[in-house]
Order: C-alpha cells, then sequence, then structure tokens
C-alpha cells in the first residue's frame, strides 16, 4: 500500500498555516466591530488542532515524497484546504449550511467564482475578505507555497510542479525554491500594483484590496452583488482587464522579464495566440453590440473586452448581464469557456497551447492522408511534438470532454434545465464562475440549486483546477499497489 505519512504531515502543516491566515479577517472583523470575528477564531482553532495532530502523528525522521505521492498530495491537500476553509462560513452568523459552506469554499479555493451568497453587499468585511484571500491562495499562492516549502523537507519540488500542470518549458532559475520565490515576488507585486491601482481610480481600499487579490487569480468573487456593474469608473473595468490578462500569462516569463529577457514572452507562440484569439472575440462582439444593440462605440468596446476577457479567461466577474445581449455573443461565450489562457498561469480550462498541439497534430494527420509515404511531423513553439505531448494532449482532451458530459448529465438529473446544467458544467470543469441563463447566469447566483446538484459541481470544480488526470489516477487500483 502506498505510504501516506509523509503526505498527511505536509498536510498537517499546509492546515496549521491556514489556519493562521484566518486570523486575519477575524482581526478585520474585530476592529469593524461584526461578531464574525468569533467564528473565524472558532475555525482557526479547530483547523489548527487537526493540522498540529497530523503532524505530531505522523512525524518521520525523513519525509521524501515520491511521484505516487505526490499526486496523492495534491489532490488530498485541495480537499483538506477547501473542508477546512468552508468551516468560517459555516460558523458565521448566520452560518451556512454543509454543503454552501464547502461549494463557498471550493469555488474559492479553486478559483472558480461561482457563489451561493445572495447578498455580499450585506456581508461582513471578514467573510468578503476570506473569500478573497481563498482565490488569491488558490491562483498560485499554495504552489508557491509548495515548491518553497517542500525543499526544506527533503522533498522534490520539481516533481510535485508537474503534478500541478505548470508547464516549464525550462527551469529558469535552478532551484525550485528559487523559481518559487521568483515567481511569489512576481504574484505578490502584481498584487499590490493592482490595489493601488484600483484604489487610485475610485474603489474603497477595501474593495481595491479584494478584487486585487481575485483579479490577478483570475478567480471573480467580488465584494458586491452586481460583481464589477457596481462600480460605474471606466479607469476600474480596464485596469482589471489587464489585471486578468496578467493572470493568465506565463509567471516564468516575467521571472525571466524582471532579469531583462523580454525576448522569451514575445516568442512564444502561446502567448500570441492568446491575445490574438482574446481580440477577436474582442473585436467581434463589440461590433455586435454596436451594430444590434446600438450600444456607443465605446461602450461596446468597454463591455465586450471587459465580459470576453473574464468569461475567456475563467475569472468569472460580470459588468452587464451578458445574457441579454443575444443569441451570437452568448454562444461565444460559450465556447470562451473552454479556452481558458496560457499554461504556467493561474487560469484552468484547456489551456490555449493544448488547442496549438491537437490542430498541429490534426494538420499533420491530415497532410499524411493527402501523401500518404510523406514524413510529416506536428509543431508546436518551432519544436516537434513527441508523440508522448500528443497522447497525452488527446487524453486530455477526452477526458476533459467526457468529464463535461458527465457532469451536464449529473446536473440534468436533479432537475435542472438544459441551459442551467450545461452553463453549470462548464462553469464547474472550466472553473469559470457564473454560467448563463436566469437561474446562474450573471444575474444571478447558484444558491438556489439542489444540494445534491452542489456536491457534483464542487467535485467538477476540483477536477477541472488539477487538470483531471491528477484527480482520476487516484480511481486507478494499481495507483494504490506498492
Amino acid at each position: 500500500m502506498l505510504d501516506l505519512r509523509p503526505v498527511l504531515f505536509i498536510c498537517g502543516v499546509i492546515l496549521s498555516i491556514l489556519a493562521a491566515l484566518m486570523c486575519i479577517p477575524a482581526a478585520v472583523d474585530l476592529a469593524a466591530e461584526n461578531a464574525g470575528w468569533r467564528g473565524f477564531l472558532r475555525a482557526a482553532a479547530v483547523t489548527l488542532f487537526v493540522g498540529v495532530a497530523l503532524m505530531l502523528v505522523t512525524k518521520a525522521d525523513q519525509i521524501r515524497l515520491q511521484l505516487r505521492q505526490a499526486f496523492a498530495f495534491t489532490t488530498l491537500s485541495w480537499l483538506l484546504v477547501a473542508a477546512f476553509a468552508a468551516l468560517p462560513f459555516m460558523f458565521s452568523s448566520p452560518g451556512m449550511s454543509v454543503t454552501d459552506a464547502f461549494f463557498e469554499s471550493m469555488s474559492g479555493i479553486t478559483t472558480t467564482g461561482a457563489t451561493v451568497i445572495a447578498e455580499l453587499d450585506r456581508s461582513t468585511a471578514g467573510l468578503l475578505l476570506w473569500r478573497a484571500m481563498l482565490q488569491w491562495l488558490g491562483g498560485i499562492g499554495i504552489i508557491i507555497f509548495a515548491l518553497a516549502f517542500l525543499p526544506m523537507l527533503k522533498v522534490g519540488g520539481m516533481q510535485l510542479f508537474r503534478t500541478e500542470a505548470f508547464d516549464t518549458p525550462e527551469k529558469v532559475l535552478p532551484r525550485a525554491a528559487q523559481l518559487a520565490a521568483g515567481i511569489g515576488g512576481i504574484y505578490v507585486g502584481f498584487t499590490i500594483v493592482i490595489f493601488a491601482a484600483l484604489w487610485i481610480a475610485g474603489m474603497s481600499g477595501f474593495d481595491a484590496l479584494c478584487h486585487a487579490l481575485t483579479s490577478i487569480a483570475t478567480g471573480g468573487y467580488s465584494t458586491r452583488d452586481a460583481s464589477i456593474g457596481a462600480f460605474s469608473e471606466p479607469a476600474i473595468h480596464w485596469i482589471i482587464v489587464a489585471a486578468m490578462i496578467a493572470g493568465c500569462l506565463p509567471f516564468v516569463f516575467y521571472v525571466d522579464a524582471v532579469r531583462g529577457k523580454f525576448a522569451p514572452m514575445a516568442r512564444d507562440s502561446q502567448v500570441r495566440t492568446f491575445l490574438a484569439v482574446l481580440g477577436v472575440a474582442i473585436l467581434v462582439v463589440a461590433i455586435w453590440l454596436w451594430a444590434m444593440r446600438d450600444e456607443p462605440g465605446y461602450l461596446a468596446v468597454q463591455k465586450a473586452a471587459f465580459n470576453v476577457t473574464s468569461v475567456m479567461t475563467g475569472t468569472g466577474y460580470a459588468s452587464d448581464n451578458y445574457d441579454l445581449w443575444g443569441g451570437f455573443p452568448v454562444v461565444v461565450l460559450f465556447g470562451l469557456m473552454f479556452v481558458g489562457g496560457c499554461a504556467g498561469s493561474t487560469t484552468c480550462g484547456i489551456k490555449i497551447f493544448r488547442f496549438q498541439v491537437a490542430y498541429a497534430v490534426g494538420k499533420a494527420q491530415i497532410k499524411r492522408l493527402i501523401q500518404p509515404h510523406g514524413v510529416f511531423l506536428p509543431y508546436y513553439n518551432h519544436r516537434p511534438v513527441s508523440d508522448e505531448v500528443a497522447a497525452s494532449v488527446m487524453g486530455f482532451f477526452l477526458f476533459f470532454v467526457l468529464s463535461f458530459g458527465a457532469l451536464a448529465l449529473a446536473l440534468g438529473a436533479t432537475g435542472l434545465d438544459t441551459i442551467t446544467a450545461l452553463s453549470s458544467a462548464a462553469s464547474a470543469i472550466a472553473n469559470v464562475g457564473p454560467g448563463f441563463g436566469p437561474v446562474v447566469g450573471p444575474a444571478g447566483n447558484f444558491a438556489s440549486l439542489d444540494d445534491s446538484a452542489k456536491w457534483i459541481m464542487s467535485a467538477g470544480m476540483l477536477v477541472g483546477r488539477l487538470e483531471v488526470f491528477a484527480v482520476f489516477i487516484l480511481f486507478v487500483p494499481s495507483f494504490w499497489r506498492s
């Protein structure tokens, strides 16, 4: 059997840190004289107790994770963090049900952005900050912690890096901890810059902080029921558009840029393709809004740029009810839900590089059909695509589509209508947030869904965030054998 002791020990460390982080929103609520601080402290006490207990029970002289243990740790750690991060929602006043609290927590930590809270405008500052912190951690903070901390426990950081499906074509820095420090510094730096920009643009300091945390994480939790539509200043909208795009690009290239190497990002075909697809989609939707809905030109561009970027990047903010834009833009946005951003970013979804590899493989196959005796190799980023990579990408597409189909069928079985079931399944597996229709669209939320539907979506969020294989491999019997 697989030895889970080192896995549980490290999970105990993570839970202990999570307990410490709960004290931040507790302090915010205490300062604001909100009773919610008691719920956070109770949740922190429970989380700390379990975390310390796991460390004491499973402590070993040396802790090393093998590849299978790293996969087990990846999924188990996300489950545990989601479970214990749900405690503040349950202990808040009024408290959520177990189902709603876990759904909200899983949606936060996977940066999905789907919510069951109907009155965000009346929620306490501590609870709103906790939601934002979960998305910030889920965006990249947990991964950075794993890379920076696990090497000190003699754990292979780069091995764990692979299980998170981070595509690192080359090690920008020689050690995993150094890479983590570089990416972590960039991530924190972006958060500070976005916070300052939003504050200057007219947001309150608290709103600016929460939206800075959730925009760079491409998470989408807002402090307002109307999401970004509650803020009328155009500068705020454009700053968040820039923040979402920044979160969608490979962070290893930012580390390169800080070191004075700008060429890798400029040359990368994934980055160029992402920006091209995004630009074309914005242009098409803006023209539709201008021509078919008589929107003023600048407003059409602003609405299209914000909402197209939000949906494609899986952020999930909304500045307008795009359900009312008409059939064509809704179909465009539904398709973009699955795309995501670049590998090595905070986004989820299929990701641009997989579409590029699949296209290259398909193009080579068509050439072979035309010239059976010719030799045609698929290329990605000017390099030949190996059979192993091609098989991996094709396998991912297969399991991603099967997962989406299974989620849609399961949600339909709970009584949801077709549009709600399909868009909810897409929202979960691609970690987008709002779906389409009057129930779960940008003007609604997921509070009215049956408990069984919320658990199904929570499972879909985890599968989508961990890139399908990291979860499914745990259901293979041979995985657990020595």
